[in-house]
């Protein structure tokens, strides 16, 4: 079990470091940005955070000092709380109820730290073995467990009811994913003091949960690595949106191919220029590839058969709208090889558009041309 915990403290100092290193990479053109400077803060408070939590799980003194690594770790959490909490009201707030409201919690801050080392001196907690800061039935010890536990439930019930209404309220993409991020990271942490309170209490009463305990360490890990991605996102949201659409729109081009492929074949006049494997562009080529499948699908009019209603339908839970991708699918193969033979219909679709779709609307036509490839596909090639 303390493996286990150690290995979340590490994965959280890990992620802590990777999100400091990342920001201070932007440290010479954001420097002068207040917002900025209070985030490096706060991320080198997360980091200490945890590498002192890691530290502590060793058992040994830091410094001479037995227990001084967790009494460390918890005066930086409530710095890193306080911190991440103004960060929001600088991400989010007007600049006078932002001095405000910092004023606050810095003061805030500072008195539970200074009550929180005073309740760990009084209570001897130098002296005392580490298991008793899992919990323990000694008065003083047990009200500065309770007392940290409250300080980080706090800032998280705060940042959760704040990031909804911020991200509302702002135009910028980035920072209302960020935000939203900071909500779901606020009810992930707010979960590790729930499970850090019942292991607290527990131990108190002298209840052995056994593995549950490891719960707290898995909540407060996985919390953190998404905060340090909420505390980052505003640089790499824009790039890692943009790659995602980059993703969606070659898996769409590729999709896209088989059905392109057999009517380029078939009427190679559709293609503006010569076929070619780069990827460069994607936009355009994809649009392009929209355009000259319409094309090459319009050169088959004369060929395809009304009647047909597809060789390979779906299942039969399947939507109408799946069904007929199969049947205009089918009915494209058949015309294929009834332009090759120059087998011309009696009842063909030699007028009228593509059964009354929308095709000014390019995203619900690429959707449309998506299934009838993916249909297509599970047809074979015509031959």
């Amino acid at each position: 079990m303390n493996t286990t915990r150690t290995l979340c403290f590490v994965i959280a100092a890990l992620s802590s470091y990777a999100a400091l290193v990342y920001r201070l990479c932007q440290a010479r053109r954001s420097w002068k940005d207040g917002a900025y400077r209070t985030l490096i803060a706060t991320l080198l408070l997360q980091c200490l955070t945890f590498t002192m939590g890691a530290l502590a799980m060793g058992g040994g003194p830091l410094l001479g000092v037995g227990n001084l690594a967790v009494l460390l770790m918890h005066l930086s959490a409530v710095a890193f709380c306080v911190s991440a909490q103004i960060i929001l009201l600088r991400w989010a707030a007007a600049d006078e109820v932002a001095v405000r409201k910092t004023r606050y919690w810095l003061i805030t801050g500072i008195a539970l730290d200074v009550l929180l080392a005073a309740l760990f001196f009084l209570a001897d907690g130098t002296a005392r073995p580490a298991s008793d800061f899992d919990g323990t039935s000694e008065p003083l010890l047990l009200t500065y467990l309770l007392a940290f536990i409250v300080s980080q439930a706090i800032p998280c019930v705060t940042i959760y009811l704040q990031c909804g209404p911020y991200a509302r309220m702002t135009d910028n993409a980035s920072l209302r994913q960020a935000l939203r991020l900071l909500s779901v990271t606020a009810v992930v942490l707010f979960l590790y003091c729930l499970a850090r309170t019942v292991n607290i209490l527990t131990a108190a009463g002298g209840v052995d949960i056994g593995a549950w305990k490891v719960a707290a360490s898995v909540f407060s890990a996985a919390g953190i690595v998404m905060l340090s991605l909420s505390l980052t996102n505003s640089s790499w949201g824009p790039g890692a949106t943009r790659l995602l659409e980059w993703a969606r729109t070659y898996r769409s081009y590729r999709a896209l191919y088989p059905l392109w492929r057999d009517l380029y074949e078939s009427s190679p006049d559709i293609a503006l220029e010569p076929p070619g494997a780069s990827v460069s562009d994607l936009d355009y080529r994809l649009h392009r590839r929209v355009v000259e499948i319409r094309d090459g699908w319009r050169d088959l009019r004369p060929y395809i058969d009304r009647t047909t209603n597809g060789g390979c339908d779906p299942d039969k839970e399947a939507s109408a709208e799946l069904r007929q991708a199969f049947t205009e699918a089918a009915q494209i193969k058949q015309a294929l090889q009834a332009k090759l033979t120059d087998t011309v219909p009696q009842d063909n679709k030699d007028a009228g558009d593509f059964d009354d779709r929308d095709t000014n609307n390019f995203a619900a036509e690429l959707a449309w041309l998506t299934k009838v490839a993916a249909a297509y596909s599970k047809l074979g090639k015509a031959s």
